[in-house]
């Protein structure tokens, strides 16, 4: 039997479309393949967001500003000496941008004038970091990235 070139074109197609098909079922019933949301009520979040942008802006203002290095220890938050430690309350949101399942929440209690979040709850790979604190009745956000090795 011979095929003729438009035979040959509808062949093609069908493989191609079979193949698409293979791909987009094999990404949406595989867990490895975790396609969740980023923010899970985005609508509510984006209707926040320019008293997120007022929050930034404020410790954007600060002279001297809470500094996040990541060491051996783990994630060390330090507030500059002049804050009073007890008057700092907030929290701190560590989001793993490939997995939420990682992402946690840490209420902000100084020893002395730091936080320090231990390496073992910090799994390798990249971590956005978002701190809310109030201090004096000012609210303030501070967001970083850091990459765990």
């Amino acid at each position: 039997m011979k095929i003729n070139w438009g035979t040959g074109v509808v062949i093609a197609f069908g493989l191609f479309m079979t193949f698409i098909l293979y791909f987009v079922f094999e990404v949406q019933s595989n867990s490895k393949y975790d396609n969740d949301l980023v923010v899970e009520e985005y609508y509510k979040h984006d209707s926040h967001f320019q008293e997120e942008m007022a929050r930034i802006q404020n410790a954007h203002d600060l002279k001297d500003k809470p500094a996040m290095v990541y060491t051996a220890e783990g994630l060390k938050i330090t507030f500059p000496n002049t804050f009073a430690s007890e008057k700092i309350k907030g929290n701190v949101l560590l989001y793993r941008p490939s997995n939420k399942k990682f992402d946690f929440n840490t209420a902000i209690s100084l020893t002395g004038n730091s936080l320090l979040i231990s390496h073992e709850k910090l799994i390798k790979g990249s971590w956005d970091v978002s701190m809310e604190w109030q201090y004096n009745g000012i609210k303030y956000l501070s967001k970083e990235v850091i990459y765990v090795n």
